[in-house]
């Protein structure tokens, strides 16, 4: 089934549209949000709370590319029960992205900027301005949360040299935001 046909089975308030939506991207969003939490209680929780998210926003919403839309509410709401979680139950590889995140904002709270749009846009304005492969690289370990293993691996290159790459674009990227005026 496409995403046109999903999205029309939402738009016709077809509870169908959960089971289909389910059948096409459930293995994607599981993976995105599995490796944002350890527990995987609290991914299959979240993974429920996606569903129920997209029912609940489409329509009004019409995603263009409903993976994406998807994997978007799946990152959020798997941050949200990050912040819900202690410390303690908090998986390892979100803790790290978190820190490196929190480097790049200084003293701002990742909270404070998670639905800022200005700053989503400054951050996209930055993204394009990279090389093609430093923007793969920045996008995979943030957005879809991969390990500097998994790029190298991806990639073909050494983990040191992705390490070495993902902090000198979040030393470009707060350059830029504090010369945008967003820090």
């Amino acid at each position: 089934m496409t995403d046109e046909e999903i999205i029309a089975l939402y738009f016709a308030r077809n509870e169908d549209a959960i089971a289909a939506t389910q059948r096409k991207y459930d293995g994607y969003c599981r993976s995105l949000i599995g490796r944002l939490l350890s527990n995987p209680r609290d991914v299959e929780e979240t993974v429920s709370d996606l569903w129920l998210k997209a029912w609940m926003s489409i329509p009004p919403n019409r995603p263009e590319r409903l993976g994406l839309y998807l994997a978007r509410i799946g990152r959020n709401l798997a941050c949200n029960r990050l912040r819900e979680n202690s410390a303690a139950r908090r998986g390892d590889g979100a803790d790290a992205l978190l820190d490196e995140l929190s480097e790049v904002l200084g003293g701002v709270s990742t909270e404070e900027v998670v639905d800022a749009k200005e700053l989503q846009r400054a951050v996209n304005g930055f993204l394009r301005r990279l090389p093609e492969r430093e923007c793969s690289i920045f996008v995979r370990r943030c957005f879809w949360a991969e390990s500097a293993a998994e790029i190298a691996r991806r990639y073909r290159m050494r983990e040191n040299t992705v390490t070495v790459t993902l902090h000198r674009t979040r030393k470009k990227l707060r350059e830029y935001l504090i010369k945008e005026g967003y820090l």
